[in-house]
């Protein structure tokens, strides 16, 4: 079994992403390899740190732009030093891709970095693939936020969220990676992961064809330990980290009365060194200053820990979901609840009803929960799942055209 293994991993280095030595190396310079480019400027009060293999310096803290809506807010960001713009194919039905393609056009390509993300629908059951997804399929994909882009290539290319090591290891999607690094439509490939994220890390270093992941990452994890070594191997064998959710959630309630600390959630994942950098969301100019003020110092105050509940445990409700899949395993009807928690914490913490409402419809089928008053499914994490998903699944009636 572990020869077949071997073989396997040969195979994908070597016959699928067989890199070195081919013409791909001048694509990747025609792209504007890590070699090729002019360097960043660098701010003084920034701190540093580079995206593992791919030679990119970054400072700490990027911008998730996925909630952002005022191409003003990103310019200001730019202007202010950061470097990495992250968004996908499916944020805001693409304006988001849209929205940054204005605000980049007129800019110096070598001022900032830029990563995008395509997703294609999975078993929600198992994580996998259908049998017939095939290279072309994500090309399309990846083709349209090119253009609504305005760009030639982005920097960093991820493919969305798996949580099963079978998609790591996907033929068609190594194929296409292969080929959008050959052609210069990338310069990096990666993935993205909300859950079993250590297991994801240790799969792309075993597979080693992946340059970057962005992974879950916070200080409300039960499994936090083991992302954290995990990380910790990823960054040995070359490859780049940048977490996300690092602020769990946002509130502690759905109300929205108690806001979690983000500044000290946003210094506790970036304590952690084998984070190169971060994507937090911001939507306001306040927002981008507090992110950008953690730069400053590292160091959590006793004000700060408390904020964070870090003596308390995980066992703390919050809006954060752990995605550990427990729910699931009791539920009859084998609902995905875990996406539902986090289109959740999208609506209730976020306040993106658009994206929340286009999560739960990837899920496809009927959701039965509403035929489902006796439900008994207990989280160990204090989730009242049961009102919870009641109070999602409301948002399934209503058009997409009412929510922007």
């Amino acid at each position: 079994m572990e020869n077949k293994r071997l073989d396997r991993r040969r195979f994908l280095k070597t016959g699928i992403l067989g890199l070195a030595g081919t013409a791909a190396g001048s694509a990747f310079l025609n792209a504007g390899s890590a070699g090729s480019r002019l360097p960043l400027v660098e701010k003084e009060k920034f701190i540093y740190r580079t995206l593992g293999k791919t030679g990119i310096k970054l400072p700490i803290v990027s911008m998730g732009v996925m909630n952002a809506e005022n191409p003003n807010l990103v310019a200001a960001a730019l202007d202010s030093g950061i470097i990495l713009l992250d968004t996908a194919h499916g944020y805001q039905k693409g304006k988001n891709e849209e929205m940054i393609g204005g605000v980049i056009k007129d800019r110096n390509r070598d001022s900032f970095v830029l990563a995008t993300k395509v997703a294609y629908q999975k078993d929600r059951k198992t994580g996998l693939y259908p049998t017939d997804k095939n290279v072309q399929s994500f090309e399309d994909e990846f083709n349209i936020s090119l253009k609504r882009l305005g760009m030639d290539y982005v920097d960093i290319l991820y493919i969305h969220s798996f949580w099963v090591r079978e998609t790591v290891t996907f033929e068609p999607a190594l194929k296409f990676l292969d080929k959008v690094k050959k052609e210069g439509k990338a310069r990096f490939v990666g993935f993205t992961t909300h859950r079993n994220e250590h297991e994801m890390l240790d799969a792309a270093v075993e597979c080693g064809i992946y340059d970057v992941v962005l992974t879950a990452y916070n200080f409300r994890q039960k499994n936090k330990g083991e992302i954290g070594q995990a990380m910790s191997r990823a960054t040995k064998a070359g490859m780049g980290i940048v977490a996300m959710k690092t602020q769990a959630g946002v509130y502690w309630d759905k109300e929205r009365q108690e806001p979690i600390n983000m500044k000290a959630a946003l210094k506790w994942a970036l304590q952690n060194e084998n984070v190169h950098t971060s994507i937090p969301g911001y939507t306001a100019f306040d927002q981008m200053e507090l992110d950008l003020s953690v730069m400053e110092d590292l160091t959590l105050t006793p004000k700060e820990r408390a904020d964070l509940k870090l003596d308390e445990g995980t066992a703390l409700a919050g809006l954060y979901c752990q995605q550990c899949g427990t729910c699931e395993r009791q539920c009859p009807s084998k609902v995905d609840i875990p996406t539902l928690m986090r289109s959740y914490m999208y609506a209730y913490g976020y306040k993106n009803l658009s994206l929340a409402h286009s999560t739960i419809q990837d899920l496809g089928a009927r959701i039965p929960c509403s035929d489902c008053s006796s439900c008994h499914v207990l989280c160990p994490n204090g989730f009242d799942v049961p009102k919870k998903v009641q109070d999602i699944i409301r948002l399934k009636a209503i058009p997409q055209e009412f929510l922007g």
